[in-house]
């Protein structure tokens, strides 16, 4: 029988993450794993570095035409990583 003050294990690790201030750290892993399946094979071929700090994703482009290309498309990169990450971690986007 579980009791108000009784949490799940899932709540504990969260409790955890955010305690030993993890949590950036996690979801810069999370962008930098799932970088080619979002934003898909050919980006990710051109893409050299992906980086989160402080609610802004760095991302390194290669190819000066994509890297126009996705300048245009800031907000999308930002939507797409926050469903992903399931809140709104993801402020900005700076491309270089």
């Amino acid at each position: 029988m579980r009791t108000k003050n009784d949490i799940t294990i899932g709540q504990a690790l969260e409790m955890m993450v955010d305690d030993l201030k993890l949590r950036g750290k996690l979801n810069e892993s999370r962008i930098r794993d799932g970088w080619a399946e979002i934003m898909g094979k050919p980006i990710a071929k051109y893409t050299s570095s992906v980086s989160l700090r402080e609610g802004k994703l760095y991302i390194k482009i290669e190819s000066a035409p994509l890297k126009q290309e996705l300048n245009y498309s800031r907000e999308k990169i930002i939507e797409l990583f926050n469903k992903e990450l399931g809140s709104n971690v993801v402020k900005d986007v700076v491309i270089f």
